[in-house]
């Protein structure tokens, strides 16, 4: 299975809608990551998406769309799996510096492989667990796209923030209960609809901060 013109252009399109000014090099490493994608999937199963052109939308575009969410200089993405929504965003955004992290030995591998491939200078791969990062403060913003519960990213996650950081989570539907169950006597929480180009499902941001 091969990536065709057809979903290059419409990758290049949605770009182009979310209003995403690439130069001719990101251009390349963004395709290039999306023939990678296609490629080690058949062999290793990253996602259970298989369609090139359903991973353009639900993967790519979708990663992309959060960018204006990302704030500061250092980035952490939990449960990145394949790298998503890291890899997209730190083509996107070199002047930031991304960690990806995730336990997923397979993943992982690509994930380095990628790294050196579209020589992303400014991300790092860690093959561990969120509970094994203990030093505080390292991080401007961290990202989730199919991690856990917000429950779970809070109490995991919002130690490594600095202290004007924000967790940003990527759901579809408003996970209401999930919400609902935060302490919201120490944390600000803002619901951010999105919209992602070619995908008609509900798509929204959780952006949680300290108060």
């Amino acid at each position: 299975m091969q990536v065709t013109e057809q979903q290059r252009a419409v990758l290049a399109q949605g770009c182009a809608e979310l209003a995403l000014a690439l130069d001719s090099v990101q251009q390349q490493k963004i395709n290039a990551y999306l023939d990678g994608l296609v490629k080690w999937n058949q062999a290793f199963n990253l996602t259970a998406i298989r369609d090139p052109a359903e991973m353009v939308v639900k993967h790519l575009l979708d990663s992309l769309a959060i960018h204006s969410a990302i704030q500061g200089t250092d980035v952490l993405d939990v449960g990145t799996g394949p790298g998503l929504p890291g890899i997209p965003l730190a083509i996107l955004l070199p002047q930031r510096r991304f960690t990806l992290l995730d336990s997923n030995g397979k993943k992982t591998r690509f994930l380095v492989q990628m790294k050196h491939a579209l020589q992303l200078d400014n991300v790092t791969v860690i093959n561990d667990r969120i509970e094994s990062l203990t030093q505080p403060e390292q991080f401007d913003c961290i990202t989730c796209r199919a991690f856990s519960s917000l429950q779970d990213f809070v109490a995991h996650c919002l130690h490594l923030l600095k202290p004007n950081g924000e967790l940003v989570a990527m759901k579809g539907k408003v996970p209401d209960d999930e919400i609902a169950a935060l302490d919201h006597s120490i944390l600000k929480v803002n619901i951010e609809k999105i919209t992602v180009p070619y995908l008609n499902d509900e798509r929204h941001l959780i952006r949680i901060t300290r108060k």
